[in-house]
């Protein structure tokens, strides 16, 4: 793991007045996009977008051809694990879409995710965009984030107080449990997609998600259960949500569990904040396409609208510029992640752990 913990520089000259400090760190974002620009990495990428989405649709189509012609074989469950590998790139393809990283206009942006999402992974846009934008605003702050709210598991240390009985047993075992959990990830995805569309008001274009996450949901169960059955059907789509549900939580948990937690009222700036709290994962090419990107986690969270074929190549610079300026800049390797997380799910549900010992966090009290 490569980490800085020096304090930064505006913490190192305390006669400093706090309005030139938020000046200077202000100056320091804009420094790092005027670089990022200069290396011509802040474009769009709508090639690259239109091929990826060439291959996965043909991967999707091949997947579909093979339910249907198998016949009704066992083998027809390795079908689904492509069926949960093949959905889970196309919910990275539309996490770039929400993101404004496809095309130069919002309003293409929002259609290519709105109909990726809903009606071909299952997922309401609107449901992802409101809970993802919280937590790039306010990455593992907690009481803002809602990635690290306390549900099934509990990354707050001090908040696995009082859980008895069967949720207590989860809680202190909650690191090892963390990836079999995983295989429920799907279903609870599928649920607060539409619980969101059922409940929550003002969700832009509710009708059209409606209508497309009510075919996905729907539509794709009732095909594979007309094609292969009740028994072998229903064995189907077990394994395609764990096999979605897993892939889904391996990729997105690494980003940030297990990174420092920050108080819901720090004084951090935009730049600092999302370093300190991003893990980047190591493994070059196909690391990056397994993650759809997201190993590049720092470099997306301080350029949240780049392309994310871009992000290995401002990862350098990103690099560079955190050296500079003593800012945290993590990077481990997959399972050494992966080893960090259920660590730190144990020591919490355990009530071990405190995110206010790591020395990190604690200069930003």
């Amino acid at each position: 793991m490569t980490t800085t913990t020096d304090a930064p520089p505006h913490l190192a000259r305390p006669a400093r007045s706090a309005r030139s400090a938020r000046n200077q760190q202000t100056n320091d974002y804009f420094d790092l996009v005027e670089r990022a620009n200069a290396a011509g990495l802040m474009g769009r990428r709508v090639g690259w977008y239109a091929r990826r989405t060439v291959v996965l649709t043909a991967s999707l189509a091949l997947a579909v051809v093979l339910l249907l012609t198998l016949g009704n074989t066992w083998w027809q469950l390795a079908v689904a694990a492509l069926f949960g590998v093949v959905l889970t790139q196309f919910a990275f393809l539309a996490h770039d879409g929400g993101h404004q990283q496809v095309f130069a206009t919002s309003k293409h942006n929002e259609w290519f995710s709105r109909i990726i999402g809903n009606l071909v992974v299952g997922l309401s846009i609107g449901w992802w965009n409101r809970k993802h934008n919280r937590h790039h605003g306010n990455p593992n702050v907690i009481g803002k984030d809602g990635d690290i709210a306390t549900g099934a598991l509990v990354f707050v240390p001090g908040e696995e107080v009082g859980r008895s009985g069967f949720l207590g047993w989860v809680t202190r075992r909650q690191g090892w449990l963390f990836f079999p959990m995983l295989a429920l990830f799907g279903p609870v995805l599928h649920y607060n997609s539409v619980q969101t569309l059922v409940t929550m008001p003002q969700v832009k274009h509710r009708v059209a998600e409606s209508v497309l996450l009510g075919i996905r949901l729907i539509g794709f169960p009732a095909l594979v259960l007309l094609t292969l059955g009740p028994a072998l059907g229903a064995a189907f789509l077990v394994v395609q949500l764990a096999v979605f549900g897993v892939y889904m939580g391996a990729t997105f948990a690494p980003n940030h569990k297990g990174m420092p937690l920050l108080p819901k009222d720090t004084s951090i700036d935009f730049l600092r904040r999302q370093v300190l709290t991003s893990r980047n994962i190591r493994g070059g090419r196909f690391v990056a396409w397994a993650m759809g990107g997201l190993n590049y986690q720092v470099e997306h969270h301080v350029f949240p609208r780049m392309p994310s074929v871009n992000l290995r190549h401002v990862r350098p610079i990103v690099q560079d510029f955190c050296a500079e300026r003593d800012i945290p800049y993590t990077e481990t390797g997959l399972f050494e992640s992966y080893g960090i997380i259920v660590d730190y799910l144990n020591r919490v549900g355990l009530g071990y752990a405190n995110p206010m010992d790591c020395p990190i966090a604690a200069q930003y009290r």
